[in-house]
Formats: structure tokens, C-alpha cells, sequence
């Protein structure tokens, strides 16, 4: 995607023209518009790792830091970049850098922890699961994947959120199955150890099995929801998991 820039222009275009054009249409229009080389992620790290390096922390850089976080650098990365950085380019300017860098990225957690979730899994996470928000401890979200043939559907859960016991009937055919795609959870059957649950587990449900599924508690956990062709297929919902219950999984 080409990068268009136009602060050359508003800035310089009467007192310094060509400087402006190269600025405008060479150095953004082509040179960071080439993302068959490197993507516009790589471009903001090089970028910002060099102006840090030369102590160059104004409005540039404030600029350069928007436009990382704009191209997906996390709150974490950015962190990690500077500090890395701070080893070779020096400690006052790595200083210097985290102040501008702090008011970017000043974003509440639960946000930014949400934004990385999102970015580790290519499914996303969808809407407020609000539809069957009583059945839930905590916020889930619901992505339709697919609502033909097989019904299948990105179910994503906040960091604590787990669904009520529940259990799948059906007259013949029936119950779901689960593919975990991101984060930690956990799975349980009534009467058995709950499950620990990571991306690439697959999880049986039967019909007339009592169970749960949801989110560990220091983690946010996605995993694909597939409802197998029933004849008379329905969803009985019991009792929330109790706090007991949950708190002594880790």
C-alpha cells in the first residue's frame, strides 16, 4: 500500500519545494511504500530505532512512534525496542525516547492486551457476546465464521471468562466440538479434572455431557466453536462455575 505524506508540501512547499517533493513523493511515496522489501512494521522499528539512536526525540519522533503503533507495534515491543536499543545507542537517550513513547502508548491494559490477542490469531475476535452474556462469568465475544452447512464460530474470552455448565441434547447427531487457536483456557467435564487447553487442542463434546469451557485467569484464550448437524439439536444451561472451582486452576 502506497504511504501518502503531505507534511513536506504543508510545511516547506514555498520555501523549500524540491525538498518537499522528495520528502513527500521519494522518501514516503516510494521508499516507505516499498513493502515487497520490508513491511511498514519493519520500516517504523528501523525508523525509530535510528532517530533514537542520533537523540532525535521531537516532534519527528512523536510522529515516527504514532505511525509504529498505527503499523501494530505493541505497547510491549515498543518497550522492549527501546530497551534493547538503550544498550547501543546510550541510556539518556533510551530515557528520553520511553517519555514520548509512554504518552503513545498510554492506553489502558486490558485494550492493548486485547490488540495483541487479536494479532495472534487470524480469526477475529468479533462483537460483545451479549446475546448470551447471562450465560457467562465475564466478557466474551462471538465471531461468525460460518452459519451454513456447518456452524462455526470464533469464541473469544477476557482473561477470568468461562461459560456456565452446560450441557448439548440432541435427538440423534449433535454435541460441538473445539479447536483452540490462541491464549490459555481450560475444559471441564462434570465429575472430572478440568482440562488445560492451548492452541492446536481439540476438544469432543458429546451430547448429554455435562461441561464448561473459558479463559484462564491471567489470560485471554480464543478457540474455534464447531456445532455438529443435530436433529432436534438444543443447549440446556445450568449454574455458573462456581468461584471455588475456578480459582484453584492456574
Amino acid at each position: 500500500m502506497a504511504v501518502k505524506q503531505t507534511a513536506g508540501r504543508d510545511t516547506l512547499g514555498e520555501f523549500a519545494p524540491k525538498f518537499a517533493q522528495l520528502n513527500d513523493d521519494v522518501l514516503f511515496g516510494e521508499v516507505w511504500s516499498r513493502e515487497q522489501a520490508l513491511s511498514l512494521r519493519d520500516r517504523s522499528l528501523v525508523t525509530i530505532t535510528c532517530l533514537m539512536a542520533q537523540g532525535l526525540v521531537d516532534s519527528s519522533f512523536q510522529y515516527h512512534l504514532m505511525t509504529a503503533k498505527q503499523n501494530g507495534i505493541t505497547r510491549t515491543e515498543i518497550a522492549e525496542i527501546l530497551t534493547h536499543a538503550a544498550f547501543y545507542a546510550g541510556w539518556p537517550k533510551a530515557w528520553a525516547a520511553f517519555r514520548m513513547a509512554k504518552d503513545v502508548w498510554a492506553e489502558p491494559e486490558a485494550a492493548n492486551a486485547m490488540e495483541e490477542h487479536q494479532r495472534s490469531m487470524i480469526f477475529p475476535i468479533g462483537q460483545p457476546n451479549d446475546a448470551f452474556a447471562k450465560f457467562f462469568v465475564g466478557q466474551s465475544y462471538l465471531a461468525p465464521l460460518s452459519t451454513s452447512q456447518v456452524g462455526i464460530f470464533n469464541v473469544t474470552f477476557e482473561p477470568g471468562c468461562r461459560n456456565n455448565w452446560h450441557i448439548h441434547h440432541a435427538k440423534s447427531g449433535g454435541g460441538q466440538i473445539l479447536i483452540c487457536i490462541s491464549g490459555r483456557g481450560y475444559y471441564q467435564e462434570w465429575g472430572k479434572e478440568a482440562q488445560e487447553l492451548h492452541p492446536g487442542d481439540v476438544v469432543n463434546i458429546p451430547v448429554g455431557v455435562k461441561h464448561w469451557h473459558g479463559a484462564a485467569c491471567d489470560s485471554w484464550f480464543s478457540h474455534l466453536a464447531l456445532e455438529v448437524p443435530a436433529v432436534e439439536g438444543s443447549n440446556e444451561w445450568l449454574e455458573a462455575v462456581d468461584e471455588e472451582t475456578y480459582s484453584k486452576l492456574k
